[in-house]
């Protein structure tokens, strides 16, 4: 298994709809770590580290997100690991 860093972008309406809390719970089940935070353009960041069979799930939640959200774009850059110990929202 290859562990991988991913920073993942999100757009639309993904602010005011537990986009952050639903990414943090789906991450916790997969195992992977790292956080989510709102940016102040109205979009999400999130940074994920794990198995990439694990941050590819992430990534397909990502491209839906919870029901109350209407998600635009999903963009990801890989990055180096950075041994993130559990995952959380930044507030």
């Amino acid at each position: 298994m290859e562990l991988a860093h991913y920073d993942i972008h999100v757009t639309g309406r993904v602010q005011g709809v537990r986009f952050r809390q639903s990414a943090m719970e789906m991450a916790i089940s997969l195992g992977v770590n790292g956080h989510a935070r709102n940016l102040p353009d109205g979009s999400v960041n999130i940074v994920a580290e794990g198995q990439r069979q694990d941050l590819e799930h992430l990534l397909a939640w990502c491209r839906i997100g919870p029901p109350l959200a209407l998600v635009k774009e999903v963009t990801v850059k890989e990055g180096p690991y950075e041994q993130h110990q559990r995952f959380h929202v930044k507030r």
